[in-house]
């Protein structure tokens, strides 16, 4: 199973956005999803039409040996779900081992399931820990701006710090940028400094940009994803193409 951690402790940038996406673009082409949601914010969870009230992601996180307790089918997909105790975890998971504990869990699932997409909090505590140990991959929503340039520098430090003492063989995948305009001199400028920027980092910046597209927003209110919603948009185009960037990155 391929565990994508999608991550930026940056709000507002795309990031469950694009863990549904990846999630439902890749189920499309025929592969076995696994969603996770860590974000107590519960975004990813409200547009899979999940309950976040039995069962949730706060429970694999105290006690892994449940996960498959944990997993609803919900109406867009099989997912574990947020819950709002996930924002209080740093004071709530504190045993010995606590980096580990979605790892336990999502081990014991075997091959269930071809790729597990995990949606992760804006924020760099212990839950966000548990999705870069367990995944292996790291892939960054970032609007083009120059916050997103602070952010992205901020968050290789807490890579490389569970690079060096939890997860050896993570890897950040590449950087996506959202909300593009291309007519936008800002836009194409920042994208040009977060592409150097991935450079340094020993990543990349994906050639799939996503456009600014309402049919995103109009998706996610009705709890369906772009490729159901609005097939033929922007949006839908654009996270198609940056699918088949990641699975290309996977042949290689």
């Amino acid at each position: 199973m391929k565990v994508y951690a999608v991550i930026n402790q940056k709000g507002g940038v795309g990031k469950s956005t694009t863990a549904l996406c990846l999630g439902a673009g890749l189920s499309l082409k025929g592969f076995k999803v696994l969603y996770i949601d860590l974000d107590a914010q519960g975004n990813l969870s409200y547009t899979l039409g999940a309950d976040t009230q039995g069962y949730n992601a706060m429970g694999i996180l105290q006690r892994p040996e449940t996960v498959k307790e944990e997993i609803q089918t919900a109406p867009g997909g099989e997912v574990i779900a947020s819950s709002p105790a996930l924002a209080g975890a740093d004071t709530i998971i504190t045993e010995t081992g606590k980096e580990y504990r979605l790892k336990e869990a999502l081990d014991k699932l075997g091959g269930t399931y071809d790729y597990c997409i995990i949606d992760t909090p804006p924020a760099l505590g212990i839950v966000t820990i548990n999705a870069l140990t367990a995944c292996q991959g790291a892939i960054i929503p970032a609007q083009a701006d120059i916050y997103s340039l602070q952010g992205i520098s901020q968050l290789n430090g807490t890579i490389q710090t569970v690079k060096k003492y939890c997860n050896p063989h993570l890897k950040v995948m590449g950087i996506v940028l959202t909300r593009y305009s291309a007519r936008s001199i800002i836009s194409r400028e920042v994208a040009e400094m977060i592409d150097a920027t991935a450079a340094q980092l020993n990543t990349k910046l994906y050639k799939a940009k996503i456009r600014e597209c309402t049919a995103l927003k109009e998706a996610q209110a009705t709890r369906q994803s772009i490729f159901k919603y609005a097939p033929r948009s922007n949006a839908a185009a654009d996270y198609k193409a940056l699918i088949e960037e990641i699975m290309e990155d996977n042949i290689k």
